[in-house]
């Protein structure tokens, strides 16, 4: 009857090299989008206009896109770690006169974390970001169904 222990052994291995290759992948991605806006963003500015927070994508734990528009996007990087920012449901932006500052504002991700400093702030050339959501077609694989 050693056989059960052997195979639940096995089986721990095995879903535990599934998640380090799932992880790998996740910080593949975060790495390439984080990348991806880098590359579209330009020289730092000292501040932005900050009405709405129309959306948001944290690209790791000291970078963030805020986009104040559908067509406006800023990329903010963070002094240090800024704790739980990949994985908060929600995030805040301190602001003076409706006016975000780098080296004065802060990111805020919850209740219970310690606020993040913005760092630089550098706007986003939507145009140049290429991301696959963005104006190009998901490839689709269809596979006709067998016949009855």
């Amino acid at each position: 009857m050693a056989v059960k222990p052997i195979l639940a052994t096995l089986a721990v291995a095995i879903a535990l090299a599934g998640c380090a290759r799932v992880g790998k992948d996740y910080t593949a991605r975060m790495e390439a989008r984080q990348q991806a806006y880098v590359t579209a963003a330009g020289a730092p500015v000292n501040s932005f206009h900050y009405f709405n927070l129309w959306s948001w994508e944290p690209l790791s734990d000291n970078a963030l896109a805020i986009y104040t528009r559908p067509n406006e996007a800023w990329l903010l990087d963070l002094d240090g770690k800024c704790r739980n920012l990949e994985f908060t449901n929600h995030i805040g932006l301190t602001s003076s006169a409706s006016e975000v500052s780098a080296r004065f504002d802060r990111v805020i991700t919850g209740p219970a974390d310690a606020p993040c400093f913005i760092k630089q702030i550098r706007p986003v050339d939507l145009g140049k970001l290429d991301s696959p959501q963005q104006g190009k077609p998901r490839e689709v694989e269809e596979t006709p169904r067998p016949a009855k």
